[in-house]
Order: structure tokens, then sequence, then C-alpha cells
């Protein structure tokens, strides 16, 4: 791994926090959806290549797709120790995967539909118990970019371009909050600088939940959107990086990534808050140990998570 500086700045090496067996991958184990609970536990799904097919068209783990119903092995690491559950019989093609608590998991489909035309929209979120046994299915919204959940059990989503204008009405707000059982429990209050038209990426800071997007109206730009559920209070920022990959914060300090598509680098940057505007302090080029594709990056209290190929490394803010 090495760092090539675009302008000058302290940039502290990433660490190398999980990696792939070579077991699990030479008995054809995929590692497909992952994330991180709000304690630091990484999450990832392990698929045997016999449930999957990949597309010709799309590059990196994406690619690879499931044939419900399928079996999965969730790996869940915690500094050095792994615990490993078997969740079988699997009916979704997941999307994202998030952590609950209790050591309970959710899978997600990104896209949903209404089962008859002005019908209920189809459930897409399975919550599985700590053994891998589905407890509860509900809808949280259509054409997901960004899943990421709290200390508390809340579900926070941003929404692509698709699932806004679905017709869904949490999808359309571009941003929405849920709680465990899948209730609606938050929609953008009042009116954001501009109406969201993608989402990019999510991260938690204490108890406050920060949603990344871009909007393509007439105040164009990339906003970060930071929640405190506790309070209600709802903040958005202009970003110092357009449509980032990866973001965490920590106080006035946060780092960002943007990603080489299907390369083995990322634009690092780091910001800092002065007042109401973050403003970008450092640049640099990132060189990593594997291929950087979609879904590559989500910040936990204060570090940024970067998916490489089937390396997981950790970024402090």
């Amino acid at each position: 791994m090495n760092l090539r500086p675009l302008t000058p700045g302290s940039n502290p090496a990433p660490r190398t926090a999980w990696r792939l067996p070579t077991a699990d991958a030479l008995r054809g184990h995929r590692a497909l959806w992952w994330s991180v609970g709000p304690g630091g536990e990484l999450a990832v799904l392990l698929v045997q290549r016999r449930f999957l097919r990949r597309s010709r068209y799309v590059k990196g783990w994406v690619g690879w797709s499931p044939e419900p119903p399928f079996t999965g092995e969730l790996v869940i690491v915690t500094g050095q120790l792994e615990h490993r559950v078997l969740v079988k019989d699997i009916r979704i093609r997941p999307s994202h995967l998030a952590l609950l608590p209790d050591s309970r998991f959710l899978l997600v489909n990104g896209r949903t539909r209404r089962k008859e035309p002005d019908g209920p929209w189809a459930a897409n979120a399975v919550v599985f118990s700590p053994t891998g046994t589905p407890e509860a299915e509900f809808c949280v919204g259509d054409d997901i970019a960004a899943v990421v959940t709290d200390a508390h059990g809340g579900i926070w989503t941003a929404y692509g371009d698709e699932g806004i204008y679905s017709g869904h009405p949490e999808s359309g707000e571009g941003l929405a909050g849920w709680d465990a059982q899948g209730r609606s429990a938050w929609v953008p209050p009042g009116s954001p600088p501009d109406h969201p038209l993608q989402g990019c990426t999510a991260a938690t800071e204490g108890d406050r939940v920060w949603l990344v997007w871009y909007s393509g109206g007439t105040k164009a730009g990339t906003y970060l959107t930071r929640i405190t559920p506790s309070t209600g209070d709802v903040t958005h920022y202009r970003s110092p990086l357009p449509r980032p990959d990866g973001f965490a914060v920590h106080g006035h300090r946060a780092v960002f990534t943007r990603r080489d598509h299907n390369r083995r680098s990322v634009t690092l940057t780091r910001a800092e808050l002065d007042g109401t505007t973050w403003t970008a302090s450092s640049h640099h080029r990132l060189r990593l140990p594997g291929r950087v594709v979609l879904h590559c990056g989500q910040g936990r209290e204060g570090s940024l998570w970067l998916r490489a190929g089937n390396a997981w490394l950790r970024i402090d803010a």
C-alpha cells in the first residue's frame, strides 16, 4: 500500500481489519454483502459459488447474484475474534446487510414493487435472529442506495433516482428513517437545500446519523445531512468532495473517499468544519490491496471502513 500526495498534509496509513481467509476462498465462498455495526464489529455474508451466477457486465463482488432460496454464512469480526452463523433458506436477493441490536441482522433488497396497481409495496427487508432465523419482513422503500443502522436499532436509508420517482412515499423524499419493525420513523423536515437525486453513502457518530446525497436542481451539489434522532435536529452541509463513496466524521474532522471504479485506488480527502462550512484540507491518491467497486465505504464512530477486493481497511477521521 502506498500514498502519493496530491497536496501536502498528514495522512496516516489505513489499517487492515480483515481479509477473506484463504480457506474460505478455496471452499468456493464469495464474500458479498457487508456492514459495520455501531460497536465497530464487521459483518460479511459469504455465499457458496454454486448458489451464484455472475454478470458479464458488472465488475467486482457486486456482479455476483444469488438464486433464492440460498444458504449463506454470516461472519462477524470483532477485533481478532470471529463468530459465524449459518443462514439457511434466504428468499430475497440482498443488496445491503446491516446489524441490529441483540445480535440480530437485516438483509435488504434494494428494489421493491407494488403487488398490484395501487396496492401495498412488497416487502424487501428481512430481520434475522442471532441464530439466522427470519423474524420479520417489511418494506423500506425502493431503489435503496445506502443503508445504515444506529445503536438503538433505527434504520436509515438514502435512495436513488428511480426510487425517488417510483411513487413510494418515503423513497420520494430521498432520505428516510425506520424503526426495527419497518415503521416510518423520520422524513426530512422543512425544506432541504435541494431535492435529493441520488444517495451516496452513510455514517454514524455517537447518537447522530449522517446521510450523504447529491441533487441536480437549482442548488446542484453534494450534501451531508446530519440527523440527531433523539432531538429531531437536522443540519445540512455542502460536501467538500462531490459524490463520495465513503465518509466518516469525528467532531470537526471528516474523511472522504471516492473510488476509481474497478481499480486499486481511491482519492482520499480530509476536511475540517469551520462553523458551518466543511473545507478540504488535503487530497491523496491511495493505492489499495484490491479493486474498489460500488458499496465500498461506510463510516462508524470516526472510522471509515473501506472494502478493496476481499480486504477491509479502516481509516480514521
